[in-house]
């Protein structure tokens, strides 16, 4: 095909889709897109049969949700913030169909009146930005950000559903009360998927860890390999120690800690505390002085508040790295890796950062605190705390059997 029938082409679709959005396809005429796009009508007839065919090569040529979807792919290298791009995949999509209202109605009211190859190139336009978004969040997946019990490919389903169904609602409708406004509907639907049918590696209570432990194991470590990783991390210094006491001190995540500033920290001789904060949801924890049955200093003077006067920089993060930047998730698995080299759990397994947290659960179930108390500090429900629990139950019943052994009968 020689460069003038390419740029004729192209000519005839940016006319087409301008005229679809102004006036709807049905008030469209071949005459009016010829005349647009400066070509004869017969042009047009020869490159596209019918008006029909040139909606099908608007809707299948289209660049602007291929764009944004290979946009997003490229955000998953390195991941950063899985709700921010979410959210901005999201409204950049809602921006897009937004500039083409007449064209979504025209499509959504006219669509019985298409022939089927027409049907067939909107489903085609849908699979292929969709593709884009599976990957996406089947990179992630891979990588240990998210959790989730639904294929990459569903999930991607649904929300580009959402999203359609959306553009569709308000452009077809008023006065309803669905959402407040387009940003209320998108922080809602990025919450959804990471805490619905996707949730945060920093909050999943049932989180796949790493050397091969199941969604629904709880692995927790036993009280000397803890004082042990805790140990070896105070030799690396204040910050480390600091670290390593947040792990098993507060039950964090590494996706919690790395986002934790400085003022996220609250403490008297009461208490101490950290504000968990994540978009939309915000919540305190508490941070302990005893960790299995060992005191690390007090609600006033703890490793963590000594590496915090430690402090000279300017930073608002919480924990730096060896540059003097926020560390990230990868900079604190590698302190864990340095903390616990040479040391196995129970199982023979090298420990993984994962399971502080969940060593954290189990403790505070068996310190008598409450599922619903517990699960109000996690941000987790009672269905997925179960697991901890039944760790918990089945650890003070050896505690009791072992206690019954040591009693003559």
């Amino acid at each position: 095909m020689s460069s003038q029938l390419i740029s004729t082409r192209q000519r005839l679709i940016q006319a087409a889709l301008e005229l679809f959005s102004a006036q709807g396809v049905s008030a469209t005429t071949t005459r009016q897109i010829a005349e647009k796009a400066e070509v004869n009508e017969v042009t047009l007839f020869r490159n596209f049969g019918n008006k029909h065919g040139l909606l099908l090569a608007v809707l299948e040529e289209s660049a602007a949700f291929k764009d944004l979807g290979e946009s997003l792919v490229r955000r998953a290298t390195p991941p950063g913030n899985v709700y921010q791009a979410l959210k901005d995949y999201a409204s950049d999509s809602l921006h897009a169909l937004e500039r083409v209202p007449e064209f979504v109605r025209s499509v959504v009211g006219e669509a019985d009146q298409f022939p089927a190859e027409n049907r067939r190139a909107l489903g085609r336009g849908v699979t292929e930005a969709n593709r884009y978004v599976a990957q996406y969040l089947a990179t992630v997946i891979q990588q240990g950000h998210l959790n989730t019990y639904l294929p990459a490919e569903k999930l991607a389903s649904l929300l580009n559903g959402m999203i359609l169904g959306y553009a569709v609602i308000e452009f077809t409708s008023e006065f309803h009360e669905l959402w407040e406004d387009r940003d209320d509907f998108l922080e809602n639907l990025v919450e959804l998927f990471l805490h619905g049918a996707m949730s945060s590696s920093a909050e999943s209570a049932t989180n796949s860890l790493q050397g091969g432990f199941t969604t629904t194991e709880v692995a927790d470590l036993p009280a000397s390999l803890v004082h042990e990783i805790l140990q070896q991390a105070r030799k690396w210094g204040v910050r480390d120690y600091a670290l390593a006491y947040v792990l098993f001190g507060a039950g964090l995540s590494a996706t919690e800690i790395i986002s934790l500033e400085r003022s996220h920290q609250i403490y008297d001789t009461q208490g101490h505390f950290l504000q968990i904060t994540i978009p939309g949801f915000v919540r305190q924890v508490p941070v302990n002085q005893w960790i299995l049955g060992k005191r690390y200093g007090s609600y006033t003077n703890n490793p963590l508040i000594k590496w915090h006067k430690s402090r000279k920089d300017a930073q608002t993060a919480m924990f730096l790295n060896e540059t003097g930047k926020p560390i990230s998730e990868s900079d604190l698995q590698t302190r864990w890796q340095v903390w616990s080299e040479g040391l196995l759990t129970p199982q023979g397994q090298t420990p993984v950062i994962a399971q502080a947290q969940q060593t954290w659960r189990v403790e505070m179930l068996m310190r008598g605190i409450t599922l619903e108390n517990l699960s109000i500090l996690t941000g987790c429900d009672r269905a997925q705390l179960q697991p901890y629990a039944r760790r918990a139950k089945e650890k003070a019943a050896l505690e009791q059997a072992t206690r019954l052994d040591h009693k003559p009968g």
